[in-house]
C-alpha cells in the first residue's frame, strides 16, 4: 500500500502535507535508491512557478547532495521539458516540482527516469521504505563527495529548439493566444509559437508566485475565449 506517491507523484498542499521535511527524505530516500551501484548520479530538476517552488527544491536539492548525487537546476520550465532535459544531458534521473492545474497552495515532486519516463512502481515503493526508515540510508559522504548543485541557464533554449525540431508546420500567418496561466510554460510557451512564425498574443504569462491558475489556464478557459474572440 502506497503512503506517498500517488499517480503523478508526491503531492499535497505545500508545508503541511508536502513538508520541507517530507522534500528533504524524498531526495535523501530518492537518491540512494538511484544511486546504488553508480560512483556518481546526476540529477536534473525543475519546477513551475509556485511560490512553494523554492522552498521544496531546497529541501530536496539538500536531500539529493546529501548522498553524493550531483544536481543541475532548469529553473521554471513544463513537465516535459524536464523529462526531455533528463535524457538529453544524460543523467541519472530528472525530478520536476510542481502540481499542474491545481491551486497555487498545492505542489508535488515527481520522478523521471533516465530515459524520461514514470520510476517503476517498485523502485517508488522502495523510496518510500527509505522514507519511513530514513535511517537506513547509509551514506552520509564528506568533503569532495557531497553531492553539488550548478544552474543550466540554457535549459530552456535547448527545449524549445527541441519543440522546434519536431514540428513540421509554419505558423507563418497565424495570429494566436497563448493562455500560459502564470504556469511553466509562460516563458516557451510563447517563445516555441514565436519562433515558427505566429503572431502571439500572450495572456497571463507575469506569475508572481502567487497567481498561477488564478481564474485562468485549464479550469478557467473564459478569459481565453474571449480574447481569440
Amino acid at each position: 500500500m502506497r503512503k506517498y506517491f500517488g499517480t503523478d507523484g508526491v503531492r499535497g498542499v505545500a508545508n503541511t502535507e508536502l513538508t520541507c521535511e517530507l522534500a528533504y527524505k524524498l531526495g535523501r530516500a530518492g537518491g540512494y535508491v538511484l544511486a546504488q551501484d553508480k560512483d556518481r548520479v546526476k540529477v536534473i530538476v525543475g519546477k513551475d512557478t509556485r511560490v512553494s517552488g523554492d522552498m521544496l527544491e531546497a529541501a530536496l536539492i539538500s536531500g539529493l547532495m546529501s548522498v553524493g548525487c550531483d544536481v543541475i537546476t532548469v529553473g521554471v520550465i513544463p513537465t516535459p521539458g524536464v523529462a526531455y532535459l533528463t535524457k538529453k544531458y544524460e543523467a541519472d534521473c530528472g525530478v520536476v516540482i510542481s502540481a499542474s492545474h491545481n491551486p497555487v497552495e498545492y505542489n508535488g515532486i515527481k520522478f523521471f527516469n533516465k530515459d524520461g519516463y514514470k520510476l517503476d512502481d517498485s523502485i517508488e515503493l522502495e523510496i518510500e521504505n527509505y522514507i519511513e526508515n530514513i535511517e537506513k540510508v547509509e551514506s552520509s559522504p564528506i568533503g569532495s563527495e557531497v553531492g553539488r548543485k550548478m544552474h543550466k541557464h540554457d535549459a530552456k533554449r535547448d527545449y524549445v529548439d527541441y519543440l522546434k525540431s519536431i514540428i513540421d508546420v509554419d505558423f507563418k500567418g497565424l495570429k494566436v493566444v497563448l493562455d500560459c496561466a502564470n504556469g511553466a510554460a509562460y516563458e516557451v510557451g510563447p517563445m516555441v509559437f514565436k519562433e515558427l512564425g505566429a503572431e502571439v498574443i500572450s495572456i497571463n504569462s507575469c506569475p508572481d508566485g502567487n497567481n498561477i491558475n488564478d481564474k485562468c489556464g485549464s479550469t478557467h478557459p473564459q478569459k481565453l475565449q474571449e480574447a481569440v474572440i
